[in-house]
């Protein structure tokens, strides 16, 4: 006799125990079918047959004894091992169908062949010409429930047949069918049992029973009868012989399956059920399109002042140096800062222009109008070196400046409160001090660089006028000198330092500063601000990863049964984790998208009502990553959930 395909030797399995009453299902089963066998396990219910079934197509484990598939001790395989032999050895035929509702039935009859890794044209060819030998050519895109009872379990024995079906474990195939539909079912059978398929039927009918080679009897958890002993074996010519089969298992049980095909599956099923629950996918979509629009929209106003507050500081130039006097110690005077040394460092090869500043607060009368503004005397390089143009007029000449001329250009808010907007100041005087000065240019409007001060409300006189005629003194109030290489102002900040220092005997009793360190300072403050923002935001993406742990909870307890038709069809571990997975992840990209789409409209919007925004792609990027990472981390538990789920209890749950 050839080597059983299966060989039970004292098989027991109990439930129960530590908790509750443990309770004895098989008591010592002893059993061996060989290739070519149709065989019928017939008893009643509760005698044990169906937890037989389980047992012998490895969804379930026994508590002891020894089950040999082929030879080889099915205690010693692993979970993909086991699954291999679901996938490529056995079929179920089961009599619920256990079809998958969401799926068509050609999609139903390839599932096996998806986790063997078989071509998509391969196994659409194979699932069509199943279908058509099993009358159901015109039905091929009907989901299940647009199928009649026979048609269901057809296509429960189209999806056994998939990858082979060397063994059809058939349980109560006919036990929800009307006559003739079971009687179509049981012709199906037994040709496929002369084709030289392994039948397992487990039945409680006998007249079923008789339909079968080989009856085997179970009542209380043990083999009572079996008619092997009174009954010869036929060989069909083309049986599977165990040894084959125990090659295949050898081989395939190390292959890891086509994991494109698996995923690209994964994804078109995770589709297929979001559109099917639409309203349940919307709610779940609203707390990541809301988390994302806010983190994208945040980060854009953030993005939008920083930029803005930039802009207004690099008006008044982000290449220039501040030099004033200051104590070099406690005891000593303020050190001061005189032309020679302006002259000096006029001379550095990093320096472009250099220019002295004396000024101060001043009553300016115009008319029966007082108003008090800062008055600066600067040499001509005022325009260039605090990049502000004149807009009306003219600035004076060097000549002015040499001879000191009574002439003034004034800044936007002196026209406004001085002239009014329609009346044109130049050619006027205004009253500094007690000098009289003639307007000659109205400065371009800069606003204000920082805190209450407006640099409008400034008037632009020549440096000797306003040494001579306003404040009397020679030496600048402090020095601005432009640098060359706005990217190098420390190293000409570095070459001033050593001139004042050679200069003043070795004295730091100067002090330099720079805008570029204050545009970097209120940069680091705008960004900070911008995360806080940001951070802000992401709590609601959060509370949409939260949501959509919560969804796919749900789904997994919605669809357990599912899990178990997987399972028993060789879905491994991870192809049950990787099912969910994607379907978690592609949930949180679809609100990534979304929300991306939103924030943008909302961006529109703001930018129509005048507030500045501006988007990034390093933020809308990064507000999309993490909406997939949010699906990846809060979806990976119900997803290992899933995988960990034991194949019976899914299959059975409700």
């Amino acid at each position: 006799m050839s080597t059983p395909l299966i060989e039970l030797c004292d098989i027991r399995k109990a439930y129960g125990g530590i908790d509750s009453p443990k309770v004895e299902v098989l008591r010592g089963i002893d059993l061996r079918i060989h290739p070519g066998e149709f065989v019928a396990i017939v008893g009643a219910s509760g005698s044990g047959k169906s937890t037989l079934m389980n047992i012998l197509g490895c969804l379930d484990r026994p508590s002891s004894g020894q089950y040999r598939f082929a030879g080889r001790d099915v205690a010693a395989l692993d979970s993909d091992e086991l699954a291999w032999l679901r996938r490529e050895a056995f079929g179920f035929v089961f009599q619920g169908y256990h079809l998958i509702a969401s799926a068509s039935a050609r999609e139903n009859v390839e599932m096996p062949a998806i986790y063997a890794g078989t071509p998509p044209a391969a196994r659409h060819a194979r699932a069509l010409a199943l279908l058509e030998r099993l009358g159901l050519a015109s039905r091929t895109g009907n989901r299940p429930h647009q199928l009649s009872g026979g048609q269901q379990q057809r296509v429960s024995i189209a999806r056994a047949l998939m990858n082979g079906g060397h063994i059809i474990l058939a349980d109560e195939p006919t036990g929800a069918l009307d006559s003739h539909s079971g009687a179509e079912v049981m012709s199906l059978l037994d040709e496929l049992a002369s084709q030289g398929h392994v039948i397992i039927l487990i039945t409680h009918d006998r007249e079923v029973a008789a339909r079968a080679r080989r009856v085997i009897e179970v009542r209380d958890g043990e083999v009572v009868g079996d008619s092997a002993s009174v009954q010869p074996v036929l060989q069909p010519v083309q049986q599977l012989q165990a040894g084959e089969l125990r090659q295949r298992l050898d081989r395939g049980a190390t292959l890891r399956g086509a994991w494109k095909g698996e995923l690209l599956e994964a994804l078109q099923a995770a589709w297929r059920l979001m559109w099917i629950n639409r309203f349940r996918t919307a709610l779940t979509l609203l707390g990541i399109v809301i988390g994302v629009a806010s983190v994208v929209v945040m980060l854009a106003v953030g993005e939008g002042s920083k930029r803005q507050v930039m802009a207004q500081m690099a008006a008044f130039g982000s290449n220039i140096l501040y030099l004033n006097g200051k104590h070099a110690t406690a005891r000593e005077p303020a050190g001061i800062v005189t032309l020679d040394d302006v002259a000096a460092i006029g001379e550095l090869p990093q320096v472009r222009h250099v220019m002295p500043v004396i000024g101060g607060k001043l009553m300016v009368r115009q008319g029966n109008n007082s108003q008090p503004f800062y008055v600066g005397g600067n040499n001509t390089w005022f325009p260039e070196v605090f990049n502000w143009p004149v807009v009306h007029g003219s600035f004076y000449s060097e000549a002015d400046e040499a001879s000191g001329a009574a002439v003034a250009v004034i800044g936007q808010k002196v026209r406004s409160k001085m002239f009014g907007e329609h009346r044109d100041p130049l050619g006027q005087y205004l009253l500094i001090g007690n000098v009289p000065f003639q307007v000659i240019g109205v400065l371009a409007g800069k606003g204000a660089s920082s805190g209450s001060e407006d640099s409008d409300e400034r008037i632009v006189v020549p440096y000797w006028a306003a040494a001579i005629r306003l404040f009397g003194g020679r030496d600048p109030e402090y020095v601005a000198i432009a640098a060359h290489d706005s990217g190098r102002v420390d190293e000409t900040e570095a070459a001033i330092d050593r001139l004042l220092r050679q200069r003043h005997q070795g004295k730091h009793d100067f002090e330099l500063t720079n805008d570029a360190a204050l545009i970097q300072a209120e940069a680091r403050t705008q960004n900070s601000l911008s995360l806080m923002l940001g951070a802000i935001a992401a709590i609601s993406l959060l509370v949409g990863g939260i949501g959509v742990m919560n969804i796919m909870l749900m789904t997994v307890r919605e669809r357990t049964r599912e899990i178990g038709i997987r399972m028993a069809t060789g879905a491994r571990q991870r192809d049950i984790l990787r099912q969910f997975l994607s379907e978690a992840v592609l949930l949180s990209m679809l609100g990534g998208v979304t929300g991306i789409v939103l924030a943008l409209c909302i961006g529109g919007g703001l930018l129509l009502a005048g507030i500045s925004v501006a988007f990034t792609p390093a933020a809308i990027l990064g507000a999309f990553t993490c909406a997939v990472l949010t699906g990846v981390v809060f979806g990976f538990m119900p997803a290992r959930k899933a995988a960990r789920l034991d194949p019976v209890k899914a299959l059975t749950s409700e």
